[in-house]
């Protein structure tokens, strides 16, 4: 209890685990939940008529390549999200492995 009162050992790494999974799920949830709010709120005669042209003029391949394209953003921004915790969690795996050095 001591050493957490004085900050030599950190409780950001399972705060940091538990951070990541939230993210990972809930921004995509929201984010798409707030481009379906800003679309129907502000741009919903537009959107309609977007919606219509895309279908009229785009080949079911067109569409399924715009589609592929989508999700793989979508893994790499997981992905991202994912390293940029690793690199998180191992600055304090090193800071760990220092103090035990420095002992």
């Amino acid at each position: 209890m001591i050493d957490f009162l004085t900050f030599k050992t950190f409780i950001s790494p399972t705060l940091l685990i538990i951070i990541y999974y939230i993210g990972a799920i809930l921004i995509p949830l929201s984010s798409w939940y707030l481009a379906r709010w800003i679309r129907n709120s502000y741009f919903h005669p537009q959107s309609v008529n977007i919606k219509e042209q895309i279908q009229n003029k785009t080949t079911p391949k067109q569409r399924l390549l715009i589609y592929s394209a989508f999700i793989l953003c979508f893994i790499c921004m997981e992905i991202i999200w994912r390293v940029m915790f690793e690199f998180f969690i191992a600055y304090f795996h090193m800071h760990d492995a220092l103090m035990r050095i420095n002992l």
